[in-house]
């Protein structure tokens, strides 16, 4: 088996894994200073690219704690894998940023980054889907994993059945 490792293009791309760029939906926005701020951090940037004063004035307190902070102030680069999505894509905390546009990804975004299918419905607010989404297991990853489940449970059987015609 060979392991595939995707970028955010191939997910929001034309491509192997869809046959159409992601289709339009709604999504969050981000107030105007954060905007103002997120349009200074390059493509596969965080917080630390910031010029350190707006660093000082984005992290506040937090500049000035331990630890990387690295998905704060984050915006994706096309040819890099997607950081983990959230249940809320522009929080502080947890945002992630689409590489060009200053702005979080849709939902369709988020729904291709996890790999559901275009026709997949989801139901609620955009805040309700965004959180099924971010709560939910990559479609292709939950596919991957039943898959290897079913060829260890088939290898079993067959060993076993193997073990009792030899006996």
């Amino acid at each position: 088996m060979i392991l595939a490792i995707f970028a955010v293009r191939d997910a929001l791309k034309k491509g192997e894994l869809f046959d159409t760029d992601v289709p339009p939906s709604e999504g969050q926005k981000y107030p105007k200073r954060k905007a103002e701020i997120m349009a200074l951090v390059p493509q596969g940037g965080y917080w630390r690219d910031l010029p350190l004063e707006i660093q000082k004035e984005y992290m506040k307190k937090s500049f000035y704690l331990g630890g990387g902070k690295t998905g704060m102030a984050r915006r994706m680069s096309w040819d890099e894998p997607c950081l983990t999505l959230t249940c809320a894509p522009a929080q502080k905390q947890t945002e992630r940023c689409h590489p060009e546009e200053t702005r979080p990804f849709t939902i369709r975004e988020y729904a291709r980054i996890q790999t559901f299918p275009d026709d997949w419905i989801f139901e609620g607010s955009a805040t309700q889907q965004y959180k099924q989404i971010g709560n939910a297991v990559p479609v292709n990853f939950a596919y991957e994993i039943g898959a290897s489940v079913v060829r260890f449970l088939n290898a079993a059987q067959i060993d076993q059945s193997r073990k009792k015609n030899a006996a």
